[in-house]
């Protein structure tokens, strides 16, 4: 994965816009929390194939992270921490956030056919 390069990545959002799309949305620390800390409170999200349309999105942010939003018509996806992204070979938008230590904390991905993997 690259960099977030925000130029680049609202142009990716942006061309995925009023499509139905496929997210997915994970968030966690997992037993990154308990394993160095047995009292450490873990925390976690998963959304996989949720088949959606938004009107618009938008990646704000300055530094190391960056949040990603997306309008429903009903509401908004919204992801926080993404510190880098990629175009997969099925033309997906991979977006994650990674700690200091390298370790998933967050991912938003967009596709226009389910996630299989």
């Amino acid at each position: 994965m690259d960099t977030i390069k925000i130029d680049q990545v609202q142009k990716e959002i942006d061309a995925r816009a009023n499509k139905e799309v496929y997210i997915h949305l994970e968030t966690t620390n997992g037993a990154y929390a308990s394993h160095f800390n047995q009292e450490a409170y873990n925390v976690g999200a998963f959304i996989r194939n949720a088949n959606v349309s938004y009107a618009r999105g938008k990646i704000v942010g300055a530094g190391a992270t960056y949040r990603v939003g997306l309008k429903l018509d009903i509401g908004w996806i919204y992801a926080e921490g993404v510190n880098q992204y990629e175009i997969d070979d099925e033309g997906r938008l991979l977006m994650a956030g990674h700690d200091n230590e390298g370790r998933l904390m967050v991912a938003l991905q967009i596709g226009e056919k389910p996630f299989t993997y």
